[in-house]
């Protein structure tokens, strides 16, 4: 048997124990390639591997499928799968598994508002001043309190709730939220007040985009919504790039519409240093490291070497996207 590692800067790395696991199933390989590979060129290189554990990246799709041969499981070091065509997995008898989305919450959330806060109270570039020798220009950085704010939560859900019942309870914020799948007794449970989009613009100093990525939600930060918000608003982003109209925060940034960016997420990953984000410096910018806790990563392994193991012993996973398959009883 043979199990293929794809883009993945910490599975097996932080806990290495994950793959002596592997390796007592079979030959483990790492592979690092380009975010934009062809499918046909990602399938010729991972043909003959049985089992792939796979980042964000690259996209399997159909002429991936096309071009793998007895391969059983593609499981996803995370909870997304948009990079996975499951049409064609299921064609294929490929069976698509996630980590569970309560593995991932806790951490996501906690660093959504701890790089909120980094945001308001201007901690990163008040501690440069102090590196810099210039503890005297503390005058300069005034931030603003989380407390009491009105927060419209994007997306209330798994993380959203999280980040939800945090503000409320911690800080004692006003919750707006807006979710379409979601109805009102769902929210009332997290002390969440289901507003429509339009209401959640207009009336948050805060907005935690929280909800995962769809057609009909992608760019849903653009220049008409935008325009909608409040003066000075707040963004905080863990959830996905593509949320956000990159163009159209930029021109919301230079005309201070947009207070301060906080984001996790680009569409295009990874970023690099000339991004136009980088000449603010009331943008913060993390490596989409939201669920790089010592705790969050070892259960994303040990639910990946799970999955692994439970195809190898022809059962399903225990949160599977594409369950059809021939290697399952």
């Amino acid at each position: 048997m043979k199990i293929a590692i794809v883009n993945s800067s910490s599975f097996g790395k932080i806990f290495p124990d994950h793959i002596k696991k592997l390796e007592k199933i079979g030959q483990v390989d790492r592979f690092e390639v380009d975010q934009n590979i062809d499918g046909k060129s990602l399938g010729q290189m991972l043909k003959g591997y049985q089992y792939i554990i796979a980042s964000v990246t690259p996209f399997f799709d159909k002429e991936f499928f096309e071009n793998v041969d007895d391969l059983r499981l593609i499981s996803r070091h995370g909870i997304g799968y948009n990079n996975v065509d499951l049409t064609c997995a299921k064609e294929k008898g490929v069976i698509v598994s996630i980590v569970p989305s309560l593995v991932e919450r806790d951490s996501v959330a906690e660093n959504n508002i701890t790089n909120l806060l980094a945001l308001m109270r201007m901690t990163i570039n008040s501690s440069k001043k102090v590196r810099d020798d210039k503890w005297e220009m503390r005058a300069n950085f005034v931030g603003n309190s989380l407390y009491h704010k009105i927060v419209g939560v994007i997306g209330v859900g798994n993380t959203g709730s999280q980040v939800a019942r945090t503000l409320r309870e911690g800080f004692q914020c006003r919750v707006l939220g807006y979710d379409p799948y979601k109805d009102k007794l769902e929210l009332e449970q997290f002390g969440v007040e289901k507003v429509d989009f339009e209401t959640l613009l207009k009336k948050s100093d805060v907005i935690c985009l929280c909800a995962n990525l769809t057609k009909e939600n992608y760019h849903m930060m653009n220049k008409n919504t935008i325009s909608k918000m409040k003066n000075g608003v707040y963004i905080s982003n863990t959830a996905r790039g593509a949320l956000i109209d990159e163009k159209d925060m930029i021109e919301a940034l230079k005309n201070k519409k947009v207070k301060a960016l906080a984001t996790d997420v680009m569409e295009v990953e990874p970023a690099r240093s000339n991004h136009p984000y980088l000449q603010f410096d009331n943008v913060i910018i993390t490596p989409h490291t939201s669920a790089y806790t010592k705790e969050c990563l070892y259960a994303m392994g040990e639910s990946c070497v799970n999955d692994v193991y439970n195809v190898h012993n022809k059962k399903l996973p225990k949160r599977c996207v594409q369950k059809e398959s021939p290697f399952v009883e």
